[in-house]
C-alpha cells in the first residue's frame, strides 16, 4: 500500500507511515468536535503533493468557510489550487444537479441516484495527478435524516467505504444522532479515527482506532488547533442543525 506523509508533526506521529492512498478514512465523533479541521490537514498535504480534492462539505452554507478553515488550520490558500479542486454543494430543493458554476455545482445529495452521479461528475472536473483524487466529505450523517432515502444512502456509503479503491476518501460523521447507522460506517471504513471534545475551555482530542497496513500509537492526543477555529466549528455545527436537518427531514 502507498501512503502520504502529511508533514504535520502531530498527525505523522499518529500515522507513522502516513495516510493510506486509495482507501477510506472515517473521522467519527460528537457534533461540533472539530472533525473537519483534522480533515483540513489531510487536504492541505494532498494538494501540496500534487493531488486533487473534491469537497462535499454538507454543513457549510458556502465554500467561503472551507477556504477560511484551510487558511487558519493549515496555512493553505485554496485559491492557489483552483485548478485542482471541485465543490459539491448540497441543495435539498433541487430535483437533481445544477450545471457547474466555475468549480462548484449544486446537487440534491439526499436522493441516491444523485449521490451516485455527483461524485464521478466532480472527479471528472479535476486532474488525476500526484497521489490522485481525494474526496473529502464532512457531516455526511446529515443525509441520514431523510425518512425516504436515509437507509438507501447509508447502504451506498457503506459500499463506497468498503469497496471503492479507485480514489482516496476522507469522510467525517457525527455520532450525536443516528448512532447505530454511524456504527455501521465505522465498521467498514479501512481507517477509523475517533474524536471527542471538552468544553470550558473547548479542546479537541483524537485517537487512531484502525489504520490499514501500518502500526500506530493508540494513545489519545489533544489536537493543537487554534481555539478560535474550534469555536467557529461549533458555530457551523449549530448552523447545520438549524438549517440543513429540517430540510432533509422533509424528504
Amino acid at each position: 500500500m502507498d501512503y502520504l506523509k502529511t508533514g504535520v508533526a502531530w498527525l505523522d506521529d499518529l500515522m507513522p507511515s502516513g495516510l493510506p492512498l486509495r482507501a477510506s478514512t472515517l473521522l467519527s465523533g460528537p457534533g461540533g468536535s472539530g472533525k473537519p479541521l483534522i480533515g483540513d490537514s489531510f487536504v492541505a498535504a494532498w494538494l501540496r503533493a500534487g493531488g486533487s480534492v473534491v469537497f462535499m462539505s454538507l454543513q457549510y452554507p458556502s465554500t467561503d468557510f472551507i477556504y477560511e478553515s484551510l487558511k487558519i488550520v493549515a496555512g493553505l490558500d485554496l485559491n492557489e489550487y483552483a485548478d485542482r479542486v471541485a465543490f459539491i454543494s448540497l441543495d435539498a430543493a433541487l430535483d437533481g444537479m445544477s450545471a457547474p458554476d466555475g468549480n462548484v455545482f449544486k446537487a440534491n445529495l439526499v436522493k441516491p441516484e444523485v449521490w451516485d452521479a455527483a461524485i464521478p461528475k466532480a472527479c471528472a472536473m479535476v486532474p488525476d495527478g500526484g497521489p490522485g483524487i481525494m474526496v473529502f466529505g464532512s457531516a455526511l450523517n446529515l443525509l441520514l435524516f431523510s425518512p425516504t432515502y436515509g437507509q438507501a444512502l447509508l447502504q451506498r456509503m457503506e459500499t463506497l467505504l468498503r469497496e471503492d479503491k479507485s480514489r482516496t476518501y476522507v469522510f467525517s460523521v457525527s455520532t450525536s444522532a443516528k448512532a447505530e447507522e454511524i456504527a455501521r460506517l465505522e465498521a467498514v471504513a479501512d481507517n477509523l479515527i475517533m474524536t471527542r471534545s471538552e468544553k470550558e475551555p473547548f479542546r479537541l482530542y483524537m485517537r487512531v482506532i484502525r489504520m490499514k497496513g501500518q502500526s500506530f500509537p493508540t494513545e489519545e492526543i489533544q489536537v493543537p488547533i487554534p481555539q478560535h477555529s474550534l469555536t467557529h466549528v461549533r458555530e457551523i455545527a449549530e448552523h447545520s442543525r438549524k438549517r440543513v436537518i429540517p430540510q432533509i427531514s422533509k424528504i
